[in-house]
């Protein structure tokens, strides 16, 4: 979520002391909140996750057994749904923080809440450890210290969930571009353990290394919340805290996990049908790579999206539906560029690119070629219509679509199981899937926000 993007009504935007954060005019806070190393530093991110996966498909592929390979594919895949709990609160915690902070109110509210639900998420995340722990040593043909391997890499992938809340509450106090330069260390050391795997660290270090690194940068980001009074460093009264978050957030709480449940259940679909019908190998490989290189633009169309949602908010709230539109058309256009590099990327050298990044693990179908563009550019039109309608408050809208078109990719990934197609048929599929409710998400921005009477134009929900 891109700073500034919650805009209080009728309160003021400095800050009681002037030495605090944030503080100074409304112009002089535009111009941070959209300041060039942020921009730097966010793009760099967005690109160095996608530059991590295909590195790390590259290094499995080349120090892992196909079927070993298989198995970390889904153990990260299961770690990141551990995203299933998040519920949207990290959202709702930004925008209650974000008020509170523009408005130099106490916080100590919401930072005692924001306390527990971080909590909560890291022991959903242990106890999602322990089990996937116990599932994998229970299996006869996998031994405890493969197991133990696997599911340190399991809590490597689910360690984002409590990232995230991290990452809210620090662009809520204007510590994005702080928050943004502790991503972009985490970006380059797991850049820098795979190379050194490739060259012969032993994969147990590799692990541990990966997740000492987690503990670096949870204790980086959480000191300067603290001194801020974003967080309380403290155990006592998690369940309270959350029952009161509950209670004084059910209806927001209710629309966006929908959402965030539905969303996930998208992205991830095919993680749980693929193996079932295809096994493990060469089909999850392929899978596991087409999907990092499209959610990976994704991503870089989600950072270029963060730069304009303070603009978009802005003439959302005052009615401008000229400014509202240039700014979603500028960041249709940022996204474009990216996506355009990936697409052209692929469609002029996929077969050497996958060669290389795979080597003997599997063979990426000629087939895919046709696939990616549908795939890039329906996340384009999805990404920049959804943040449209997120940030303005469209939180209804989109729950019913994501629900919507996960249930049509729900009946269709279930005619494409019983007819047993193969991993060509089923990315075929949900591309088709997914582009049509890109299309509908569009449809839904150009009737609600774009499309909106200027009396509600000027009544801006967020």
């Amino acid at each position: 979520m891109a700073p500034g993007a919650i805009r209080p009504a009728k309160q003021s935007c400095s800050r009681v002391s002037a030495n605090q954060t944030g503080g100074g005019p409304p112009k002089q806070r535009a111009a941070i909140m959209i300041s060039l190393p942020y921009f730097i530093l966010r793009f760099a991110t967005s690109g160095g996750l996608l530059a991590a996966g295909l590195l790390q498909t590259f290094v499995f592929a080349h120090v892992l057994r196909p079927e070993e390979f298989s198995i970390y594919i889904l153990s990260a895949a299961l770690g990141v749904s551990m995203w299933l709990f998040d519920l949207g609160m990290p959202k709702i915690l930004f925008v209650r923080l974000r008020a509170d902070y523009l408005a130099g109110a106490d916080t100590s509210a919401v930072a005692s809440q924001a306390s527990a639900v971080t909590i909560l998420y890291a022991m959903l995340v242990i106890a999602g450890s322990v089990i996937h722990f116990g599932v994998l040593a229970a299996r006869p043909s996998i031994s405890l210290w493969q197991a133990a391997e696997f599911t340190l890499f399991f809590l490597f992938a689910a360690l984002n969930l409590v990232w995230f809340v991290l990452r809210n509450l620090s662009v809520a106090v204007d510590k994005y571009i702080y928050f943004e330069s502790l991503e972009a260390v985490r970006r380059v050391g797991h850049m820098l353990a795979l190379i050194a795997l490739f060259v012969g660290l032993p994969l147990p270090a590799f692990l541990l290394a990966l997740n000492l690194l987690w503990i670096v940068l949870f204790a980086l980001a959480v000191i300067p919340l603290a001194r801020l009074d974003a967080l309380r460093l403290s155990l006592r009264g998690v369940s309270s805290q959350i029952l009161i978050f509950f209670s004084e957030n059910r209806a927001a709480a209710l629309s966006t996990s929908v959402q965030a449940l539905s969303e996930l259940y998208l992205h991830y679909i095919l993680y749980l049908v693929v193996p079932i019908v295809l096994g493990l190998g060469a089909p999850i490989i392929v899978l596991d790579t087409t999907f990092k290189v499209f959610f990976g633009g994704l991503n870089v169309c989600a950072a270029a999206c963060d730069l304009l949602v303070p603009r978009q908010t802005t003439a959302f709230a005052k009615g401008d539906r000229a400014t509202l539109l240039r700014a979603t058309l500028a960041a249709a256009a940022l996204c474009s560029v990216p996506i355009l590099l990936i697409g052209g990327l692929l469609i002029l050298a996929a077969d050497p690119l996958f060669a290389l990044l795979l080597g003997s693990a599997a063979h990426m179908p000629a087939a895919l070629t046709a696939i990616f563009p549908v795939l890039l550019a329906a996340g384009l039109l999805k990404t920049v219509s959804s943040f449209l309608l997120v940030h303005t408050g469209y939180f209804k809208e989109c729950a019913r679509l994501s629900v919507s078109i996960g249930l049509l990719m729900t009946v269709v990934m279930s005619a494409a199981a019983l007819i047993h197609l193969d991993i060509i048929g089923f990315l075929r599929l949900y591309a088709a899937c997914f582009a049509l409710g890109a299309i509908c998400y569009a449809w839904q921005a150009v009737r609600g926000p774009i499309g909106a009477a200027p009396e509600k134009l000027s009544n801006c929900p967020t």
